[in-house]
């Protein structure tokens, strides 16, 4: 009998222990708010993998992005990082990292260079800003 009376009173400081947990914190105590969580991406953008063609999906925002088909990865640009030009052979129209020399069509193979004429003006004049000037240390 006497352990079965030991066992109630440990069960009895047990439950009163955990009472004294639920009653919250001590005065003047304050809780760290919860960490923000990681927002989904919003908008996704699309590229064309560059070894199998397949039509990629992928969040705004990232440098890479995987194929899921042929397990290629291929380097995500921005809008603002791309330039646009006819292929020389075919028309078809091409896109290009800007400041790039030069750029292969995917369907005939053949180099198209990109002449002063198809290049694009640096991203700060596009917004209206003045070019910095360049200066020699």
């Amino acid at each position: 009998m006497e352990r079965t009376e030991s066992k109630e009173a440990e069960e009895k400081e047990k439950k009163e222990e955990e009472d004294e947990d639920d009653e919250g914190p001590p005065p003047g105590w304050q809780s760290l708010p919860p960490p923000p969580q990681p927002q989904p991406p919003s908008e996704f953008a699309q590229l064309v993998c560059g070894s199998c063609h397949q039509l990629l999906s992928y969040p705004q925002g990232v440098r890479h992005v995987k194929c899921s088909c042929c397990q290629t990865v291929n380097f995500a640009l921005e809008a603002h990082q791309l330039g646009v030009v006819k292929c020389g052979s075919c028309a078809i129209l091409l896109m290009y990292h800007y400041g790039a020399p030069s750029v292969r069509c995917s369907s005939c193979n053949s180099v198209t260079e990109i002449g002063a004429h198809n290049k694009r003006p640096p991203w700060s004049v596009q917004q209206g800003q003045p070019t910095p000037p360049n200066t020699v240390h």
